[in-house]
């Protein structure tokens, strides 16, 4: 009987100390919120998944973009990260050739360093963004349909 005792006495303690309902979990797997049709082509969801503060200098969202959807171009107060989780995308800095991204890619992008990213003309693109601070992203101009196309032709495989 005491043993018994014991034992759920040392349960009841482990207890106070288990996961409150207030502990957050997210998952990148969620597909998120069908973005406004804003400084893009095509369709996109985003997910934000971690937002910067003063504990976390960095956020994270998760974007996913539909084949043949395509960013304008813009830039940001600090370096971003950009992780392939999925998919094939093109990515350009101003002044340089575009790339073709794939899953499994990382590429850093300077911080006030413009720039683009997308979907491929064939396939969708899910992509984590790491980015710092709170400013926001500054668009500077519209990459056109014309444009998106001749890079699509461009890096062709």
């Amino acid at each position: 009987m005491n043993i018994r005792l014991t034992t759920l006495f040392f349960l009841f303690t482990l207890l106070g100390f288990a996961q409150t309902p207030d502990y957050s979990i997210k998952s990148y797997l969620e597909e998120g919120f069908k973005a406004p049709n804003t400084h893009y082509i095509g369709e996109a969801w985003l997910n934000g998944l971690l937002q910067a503060d003063q504990e976390l200098p960095y956020g994270i969202t998760k974007a996913m973009f539909k084949a043949n959807s395509t960013l304008d171009w813009h830039y940001h107060s600090s370096a971003q990260v950009l992780i392939v989780v999925e998919g094939e995308g093109y990515y350009q800095e101003k002044g340089k050739a575009p790339v073709r991204m794939k899953t499994g890619d990382i590429i850093r992008c300077e911080k006030e360093t413009e720039h683009w990213h997308a979907s491929s003309k064939e396939k969708d693109v899910t992509y984590l963004a790491l980015y710092g601070g709170t400013q926001p992203t500054t668009w500077t101009e519209v990459v056109t349909q014309e444009y998106y196309n001749q890079v699509a032709q461009e890096l062709k495989i």
